[in-house]
């Protein structure tokens, strides 16, 4: 199995923590050169220190951007890889505040589709030149396990998800004749910021404690615990490998079995 990828570039966004660090650490271990983008500078510029080096030419960077500005995204991404094409993208980010949609407000809706589905637009605007003069390209979008069943308590966030993996599904129709793959990961409950953020918000409106929250999801579970971000990353890895070339359009969770639709 050819998981190679030493002499692509990888752009992987929301780079800082959590999934997105992961992403980056794995496919740097299969060879590529990685470019982290999050709002950190501090931050951005020591991982892009720490990533694993498999070979003498590989390189790593960083690049400090706003996805919520997205006219901004477009031109500092392109400016950035003029002289090194992406080849794979991660798109990734962190989910809107917790909350029913009834609740939710107009600006709560255009917030997160301008941080996710306007800004992943942004992002294919910058590499895709690049993937069809390279003859290669993956983009990797990595969203929920609400794209299947909506899950309570992030009404935003089930809306916004479910926007980006129809776009994702067109956009793979139409790269398709060009090589270029796009693909959805969809990761369950996974040990990262955001679901501290997802058990404080269910244990302040249940009134249960975060402990008895965080056993309660974890019994949704068949495999009785939460991901680690690295088996997320595993997944993305594959899919922007040269062994992925024939998978297109899918939505693939990565969610310990808890998603009960097929």
């Amino acid at each position: 199995m050819d998981l190679n990828l030493t002499g692509k570039h990888a752009l992987v966004c929301g780079a800082s923590q959590g999934i997105g660090l992961a992403c980056a650490i794995e496919l740097a271990r299969l060879g590529a050169d990685i470019t982290l983008l999050a709002r950190r500078v501090d931050l951005l510029t020591v991982l892009s220190g720490q990533l694993p080096r498999t070979h003498a030419r590989q390189r790593h960077d960083w690049l400090a951007a706003d996805t919520s500005d997205t006219h901004g995204l477009r031109e500092a991404v392109a400016a950035s890889i003029a002289d090194h094409p992406v080849h794979v993208l991660v798109n990734n980010s962190g989910g809107p505040p917790p909350g029913t949609v009834r609740d939710a407000s107009e600006d709560a809706f255009l917030a997160a589709f301008r941080s996710h589905l306007l800004a992943n637009q942004a992002l294919a605007d910058a590499v895709v030149p690049g993937m069809l003069a390279a003859g290669y390209g993956r983009i990797v979008n990595v969203i929920s396990t609400s794209v299947k069943e909506p899950i309570p308590g992030i009404g935003v966030s089930n809306v916004t998800r479910g926007a980006v993996a129809s776009w994702a599904k067109t956009l793979a129709r139409e790269l398709a004749p060009h090589g270029i793959t796009v693909n959805n990961v969809l990761p369950g409950s996974t040990h990262t910021p955001r679901i501290e953020q997802i058990i404080a918000a269910r244990a302040n409106k249940t009134g249960n404690s975060q402990g008895e929250v965080l056993a309660d999801m974890q019994a949704e579970v068949p495999m009785g615990r939460f991901a680690d971000p690295s088996e997320i990353a595993a997944a993305v890895a594959f899919l922007a490998s040269p062994a992925a070339s024939y998978i297109t359009g899918i939505n693939l969770p990565v969610d310990g079995g808890r998603t009960r639709s097929l």
